[in-house]
């Protein structure tokens, strides 16, 4: 089953043909300035069965875990999209908020917990890690 996803303007339009491999919710300081202040909840998805329509503008940056991220934005209305771990190129992370279903995959972790506000909630039904986990795949 095929699943879409797009920015707030409708210039970048994406289709996942693929199930969701799993979800998380990120509170690294990068998520945080993604996020505007909170968190960030990031589905994951295997990066060859991704198509997008529509300019898509990068960003690179080294993530708190030191891994080199690119990061997917819409340059029309700025909508953040997905990342992609260099050293995990097979794996992309859709923003949760982007997917047309944003219920398709609630987060199964909190990770970066130990980067998280003091006022931040943290679901005391997930697992929370301090920082980052191992990959999915």
């Amino acid at each position: 089953m095929a699943h879409g996803a797009g920015c707030l303007c409708g210039q970048v339009r994406i289709s996942i043909d693929a199930e969701p491999l799993t979800a998380r919710m990120c509170w690294c300081r990068l998520c945080q300035y993604l996020g505007g202040g909170s968190g960030t909840v990031n589905v994951c998805f295997p990066s060859d069965k991704l198509m997008t329509t529509g300019e898509v503008r990068w960003h690179e940056s080294e993530a708190d875990s030191g891994t080199m991220m690119r990061r997917g934005f819409c340059p029309e209305c700025g909508t953040p999209l997905f990342s992609i771990a260099e050293s995990r190129a097979h794996l992309i992370f859709i923003r949760a908020g982007a997917l047309d279903d944003p219920d398709l995959l609630g987060p199964q972790a909190v990770i970066w917990a130990g980067a998280a506000p003091h006022w931040a909630h943290l679901d005391p039904e997930l697992p929370h890690f301090p920082a980052q986990i191992p990959p999915v795949a």
